[in-house]
Protein backbone atom coordinates (compact mmCIF):
# COMPACT_ATOMS: atom_id res chain seq x y z
CA UNK A 1 0.00 0.00 0.00
CA UNK A 2 0.88 3.30 -0.91
CA UNK A 3 -0.15 6.75 -0.46
CA UNK A 4 -1.36 9.62 2.18
CA UNK A 5 -2.85 8.18 4.95
CA UNK A 6 -4.77 10.05 8.02
CA UNK A 7 -5.34 8.69 11.38
CA UNK A 8 -8.41 8.90 13.63
CA UNK A 9 -8.42 7.18 17.02
CA UNK A 10 -10.57 5.52 19.49
CA UNK A 11 -13.77 6.29 18.26
CA UNK A 12 -17.57 6.06 20.63
CA UNK A 13 -18.67 2.69 21.58
CA UNK A 14 -21.80 0.99 19.91
CA UNK A 15 -23.48 -1.20 22.48
CA UNK A 16 -21.65 -2.11 25.99
CA UNK A 17 -21.36 -5.68 26.72
CA UNK A 18 -22.55 -6.75 23.39
CA UNK A 19 -20.48 -8.87 20.85
CA UNK A 20 -20.49 -7.93 17.21
CA UNK A 21 -22.10 -10.03 14.82
CA UNK A 22 -20.14 -10.84 11.99
CA UNK A 23 -22.79 -9.95 9.39
CA UNK A 24 -22.70 -6.10 11.43
CA UNK A 25 -18.96 -5.78 10.78
CA UNK A 26 -18.77 -4.53 7.31
CA UNK A 27 -22.17 -1.88 8.09
CA UNK A 28 -20.69 -0.32 10.89
CA UNK A 29 -17.01 -0.31 9.20
CA UNK A 30 -18.87 1.25 6.15
CA UNK A 31 -20.72 3.68 8.61
CA UNK A 32 -17.78 4.80 10.24
CA UNK A 33 -15.72 5.52 7.02
CA UNK A 34 -18.08 7.69 6.05
CA UNK A 35 -18.13 9.59 8.95
CA UNK A 36 -14.69 9.98 8.57
CA UNK A 37 -14.36 10.48 5.04
CA UNK A 38 -16.77 13.35 5.13
CA UNK A 39 -14.32 14.45 8.54
CA UNK A 40 -11.92 15.27 6.52
CA UNK A 41 -13.28 17.14 3.68
CA UNK A 42 -14.64 14.17 1.37
CA UNK A 43 -18.26 14.66 -0.09
CA UNK A 44 -20.00 10.99 -0.31
CA UNK A 45 -21.56 10.67 -3.33
CA UNK A 46 -22.88 6.90 -3.58
CA UNK A 47 -22.98 3.88 -1.27
CA UNK A 48 -22.40 0.22 -2.36
CA UNK A 49 -22.46 0.88 -6.22
CA UNK A 50 -23.03 -2.53 -7.85
CA UNK A 51 -21.73 -2.86 -11.71
CA UNK A 52 -20.70 -5.56 -13.69
CA UNK A 53 -17.52 -6.05 -11.95
CA UNK A 54 -18.50 -6.23 -8.65
CA UNK A 55 -18.87 -3.38 -5.94
CA UNK A 56 -17.70 -0.11 -4.99
CA UNK A 57 -18.07 0.78 -1.13
CA UNK A 58 -18.12 4.05 -1.77
CA UNK A 59 -17.98 6.96 -4.13
CA UNK A 60 -16.92 9.71 -3.07
CA UNK A 61 -15.46 13.64 -3.98
CA UNK A 62 -12.64 15.36 -2.65
CA UNK A 63 -11.78 18.68 -4.19
CA UNK A 64 -11.80 17.86 -7.79
CA UNK A 65 -11.17 14.69 -7.29
CA UNK A 66 -13.25 11.59 -7.39
CA UNK A 67 -12.17 8.83 -4.84
CA UNK A 68 -13.37 5.33 -4.92
CA UNK A 69 -13.13 3.90 -1.35
CA UNK A 70 -12.62 0.28 -0.18
CA UNK A 71 -13.78 0.09 3.39
CA UNK A 72 -11.44 -3.00 5.39
CA UNK A 73 -13.02 -3.79 8.78
CA UNK A 74 -11.60 -6.10 11.38
CA UNK A 75 -12.22 -7.15 14.52
CA UNK A 76 -9.28 -8.26 16.44
CA UNK A 77 -5.51 -8.51 15.03
CA UNK A 78 -5.54 -12.52 14.28
CA UNK A 79 -5.34 -12.20 10.90
CA UNK A 80 -3.46 -8.63 10.17
CA UNK A 81 -4.72 -5.52 9.39
CA UNK A 82 -7.41 -4.12 7.44
CA UNK A 83 -5.37 -3.14 4.44
CA UNK A 84 -3.04 -6.03 4.32
CA UNK A 85 -6.79 -8.29 3.01
CA UNK A 86 -6.68 -6.55 -0.19
CA UNK A 87 -4.80 -8.75 -2.70
CA UNK A 88 -3.38 -8.59 -5.70
CA UNK A 89 -6.83 -9.60 -7.12
CA UNK A 90 -8.73 -7.64 -5.18
CA UNK A 91 -6.72 -4.60 -6.22
CA UNK A 92 -7.08 -5.43 -10.06
CA UNK A 93 -10.92 -6.03 -9.15
CA UNK A 94 -11.02 -2.07 -7.50
CA UNK A 95 -9.75 -0.69 -10.70
CA UNK A 96 -11.77 -2.41 -12.65
CA UNK A 97 -14.79 -1.81 -11.07
CA UNK A 98 -13.21 2.04 -11.14
CA UNK A 99 -12.66 2.22 -14.80
CA UNK A 100 -16.86 0.60 -15.35
CA UNK A 101 -18.11 3.43 -13.14
CA UNK A 102 -15.83 6.16 -15.26
CA UNK A 103 -17.13 4.73 -18.21
CA UNK A 104 -20.76 5.03 -17.21
CA UNK A 105 -20.35 8.56 -15.67
CA UNK A 106 -19.41 11.04 -18.90
CA UNK A 107 -18.47 13.78 -16.50
CA UNK A 108 -16.17 11.90 -14.99
CA UNK A 109 -14.10 10.74 -18.36
CA UNK A 110 -11.85 13.79 -18.46
CA UNK A 111 -11.69 13.81 -14.54
CA UNK A 112 -8.78 13.14 -11.68
CA UNK A 113 -9.95 9.94 -9.75
CA UNK A 114 -8.28 7.87 -7.04
CA UNK A 115 -8.79 4.61 -5.24
CA UNK A 116 -8.59 4.88 -1.39
CA UNK A 117 -8.66 2.77 1.43
CA UNK A 118 -10.60 3.30 4.84
CA UNK A 119 -8.47 1.04 6.83
CA UNK A 120 -11.27 -0.22 10.68
CA UNK A 121 -10.37 -1.53 13.25
CA UNK A 122 -13.11 -2.66 15.94
CA UNK A 123 -13.05 -4.29 19.40
CA UNK A 124 -14.93 -7.36 19.76
CA UNK A 125 -18.02 -5.08 21.09
CA UNK A 126 -18.05 -3.18 18.38
CA UNK A 127 -15.52 0.00 19.69
CA UNK A 128 -13.72 1.81 16.94
CA UNK A 129 -9.61 1.15 17.74
CA UNK A 130 -8.33 2.76 14.98
CA UNK A 131 -9.51 4.60 11.57
CA UNK A 132 -7.24 5.16 8.55
CA UNK A 133 -7.96 6.97 5.51
CA UNK A 134 -5.27 5.59 2.77
CA UNK A 135 -5.14 8.07 -0.07
CA UNK A 136 -4.09 6.43 -3.73
CA UNK A 137 -3.71 3.28 -1.88
CA UNK A 138 -4.21 1.37 -5.58
CA UNK A 139 -1.92 1.91 -7.77
CA UNK A 140 -3.68 2.74 -10.84
CA UNK A 141 -1.29 0.99 -13.73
Amino acid sequence: MSGASRHLQAGPARRRGTPLKPADVGRLGEELACGLLKKHGYRVIERNVRGRYGEIDIVARKKDCTAFVEVRTRTGAGFGTPEESITRHKRDKMVTCALDYVAHHDELRDAAWRIDVVAIELDEEGRQTRAEIIESAVPLD
